[in-house]
């Protein structure tokens, strides 16, 4: 990019954390979102502004036809993927969590529910309930009719619907669930923990086959605790944990010796945790050391 101001430039500077955004709730990889931004700006570039009527739509547009690209080919990616797939973790700002629906449309847990779609549901999902693009707009984005994108977005708002966390969480409640995970971690009490995993809870551990890590989700309060009792003393170094909000919701980075291990991060329902994600692939650890602005 030119070091000189001009109004493409301008343009794409102040979209430029929204497209980001959009292609991660995409993607659910900040690299691949950061490389879909390297190609929409090559594309807008080349753009008259003369003939664009809305900036701000324009650019959504070609960052969710580059994110839908990008996403088919992630797709055949995660097929080879060894063990579970796990998005790639954001240490966000703290104003995040006050945009209640930003921050539940980035979590862990919600990221997780929009594998299951289809990416051109995927795609309508996120933009119109999300950024709350007009169907016509949506339309010309993901190259449907509008009437096409109303029936793919109930469609998609169903499916979401039926595997979403129940109700609103508060940022207290994970805290409070996510102090019985570190207290474990930190002095071996796995009782306060035990006691807040909800009987069908579900871990899930991502390593990428690059470090150790589960390579099946564990089922079962039981069956997770005593993962985390034979695994937590096998732990050699010093051990640090730190709250932290990743993906607008609180988490805790675990460091061994000073070096970033793991990012953990839950969801609750009920008020008992129903899932345990434990990010440890070092790929995907880069954005922790430092804060990522989301927006829409």
């Amino acid at each position: 990019m030119s070091e000189r101001t001009d109004p493409a430039t301008e343009a794409f500077l102040a979209h430029r954390n929204l497209l980001f955004t959009v292609a991660y709730e995409m993607l659910g990889s900040a690299a691949d979102a950061e490389d879909v931004l390297q190609e929409t700006w090559l594309r807008w570039v080349d753009v008259d502004l003369d003939t664009v009527r809305d900036q701000r739509a324009y650019l959504v547009r070609i960052t969710t036809r580059q994110a839908l690209t990008r996403l088919r080919t992630l797709g055949r990616r995660k097929e080879s993927y060894v063990g579970p797939w796990l998005p790639e973790p954001l240490l966000t700002t703290p104003d995040v969590a006050e945009d209640v629906e930003l921050a539940d449309s980035v979590s862990m847990a919600m990221l997780l529910v929009l594998e299951t779609l289809a990416p051109t549901e995927r795609a309508v999902f996120v933009l119109r309930e999300v950024f709350d693009l007009a169907y016509d707009e949506i339309a010309e984005a993901v190259d449907k009719t509008p009437a096409a994108v109303r029936q793919i977005a109930h469609r998609a708002r169903a499916h979401v619907a039926a595997r979403r966390p129940r109700g609103t969480v508060s940022p207290a409640e994970t805290r409070g669930a996510l102090d019985a995970f570190r207290r474990a971690i930190e002095t071996g009490d796995l009782q306060s923990l035990f006691d807040m995993l909800a009987p069908d809870v579900v871990l899930l551990g991502d390593g990428g086959g690059v470090v150790q890590a589960v390579v099946r989700p564990v089922v079962g309060a039981e069956r997770v605790a005593r993962l985390l009792a034979v695994g937590l003393p096998r732990v050699t170094g010093a051990v640090s944990v730190e709250p932290v909000q990743i993906n607008g919701s609180p988490a805790l980075i675990v460091r061994i010796d000073g070096e970033i291990d793991n990012v953990v991060a839950a969801r609750i329902d009920d008020g008992l945790i129903t899932g345990l994600y434990i990010v440890r692939n070092p790929e995907k650890l880069s954005r922790v050391e430092r804060e990522t602005v989301v927006s829409r």
